[in-house]
């Protein structure tokens, strides 16, 4: 390992923590990609700096680097995610890292992608070009953990979002729900649309309230992927979510389990895309269609369905996190709850969550929260 003056921990946190900035521009853009930050510090300068955006485009070390020119030799160079080093849609990051002689490489996280996982650190070593891992490593799996979800796990990262009253009702018992949060809420919602790469909702949700589940903010360009469950295949074919104007920006494809109507030519010609996946209840096999979405490079997944389906996915440990929005109104006991799941017998059996940020939003509150286990 090369020789170098060893810098304070603090200078290493000030710095990545500012790469880390750098890499949420590529919050709504990067997907199926990490999002990655990257800045090339000399005598506590910043000489070159950049983010991944998009997927094709140049990683976050090549903006960088090209930015910092010669005075990246002997700097040293922060980034978020281990420098790639195999060939992608681009050619690996560490060998121009390499090429360009810094005195460190200061990384926050090993890449999960089993391509990489250490291979880059390892090459640099080699190089004698001495390397720290680790620092705010744990913002920076915050920052991807669909796309560490995907490359460890073979699932996508699932956020459940559920708009309820305070007593915990998500509609009243004849289907109605529009509006139980305020503008605040649903604006927020929006973001959290646009940084996953597919929003999924269930066959009720659609009969209910027939949403056309696109994001619809001014500053992003990108829309996901729209999924329907729907295990006996009902969904309309005149839906808004088959809108042919939107299909062409924002596909949607129904995932059912069987179709005893004959329905499937009728909906494949309103523009869906329709795959057959049963489980041995009749019903749509959830597990399975995750592992679907992470084939086709689905990172993050936000589910905005009712208490069915929000049920079923609780049931089978699918959800990775819940976003509960409370709006101050009561609904009362025969309005419909968040989860229909089998009836608890035991306490033991309750799901116990691990609050992990609570904010107000105009009247409403967000409540952000992960299983324990």
């Amino acid at each position: 390992m090369g020789t170098s003056i060893k810098v304070p921990a603090s200078i290493d946190f000030q710095w990545m923590a500012y790469a880390l900035r750098l890499a949420e521009q590529g919050l709504y853009t990067t997907s199926p990609n990490p999002r990655v930050g990257c800045v090339i510090v000399k005598n506590n300068q910043i000489v070159g700096q950049g983010a991944h955006l998009k997927a094709g485009e140049p990683h976050a070390e090549v903006f960088a680097l090209q930015q910092a020119g010669e005075l990246a030799k002997g700097a040293d160079i922060y980034v978020t995610l281990e420098p790639c080093s195999h060939f992608g849609k681009t050619p690996p990051c560490v060998q121009r890292v390499m090429a360009a002689e810094p005195k460190r490489v200061i990384v926050a996280m090993q890449d999960p992608n089993p391509l990489v996982a250490g291979r880059g650190i390892t090459a640099l070593r080699a190089q004698n070009i001495e390397v720290v891992v680790g620092v705010l490593e744990k913002e920076a799996v915050a920052l991807n953990p669909g796309f560490i979800s995907r490359m460890t796990r073979g699932l996508p990262y699932v956020r459940s979002k559920v708009a309820a009253s305070l007593d915990g009702r998500t509609a009243l018992n004849n289907g109605k729900s529009q509006w139980i949060t305020g503008e605040a809420a649903r604006l927020d919602v929006q973001h959290w649309r646009a940084q996953s790469c597919a929003i999924v909702t269930g066959i009720g949700s659609v009969l209910a309230d027939n949403p056309s589940m696109t994001v619809r903010l001014d500053h992003t360009s990108r829309q996901p992927l729209r999924v329907i469950v729907d295990s006996r295949l009902q969904t309309p074919a005149d839906c808004k979510m088959l809108d042919a104007t939107m299909l062409k920006v924002s596909p949607v494809l129904i995932v059912y389990a069987q179709d005893a109507d004959n329905q499937a030519e009728t909906l494949k010609a309103a523009g869906a895309e329709l795959i057959q996946l049963p489980d041995a209840n009749h019903r749509v096999d959830l597990k399975a269609l995750l592992t679907h979405l992470a084939l086709r490079d689905v990172n993050e997944v936000l589910v905005e369905a009712g208490q069915g389906l929000n049920g079923a996915l609780l049931h089978a440990h699918l959800i990775d996190e819940f976003i509960f929005y409370y709006a101050p109104k009561l609904m009362g006991a025969d309005a419909k709850a968040m989860f229909a799941m089998p009836e608890l017998t035991e306490m033991q059996q309750a799901t116990e969550l691990q609050v992990v940020d609570v904010r107000q939003l105009g009247r409403d509150i967000r409540l952000r929260a992960k299983p324990v286990n």
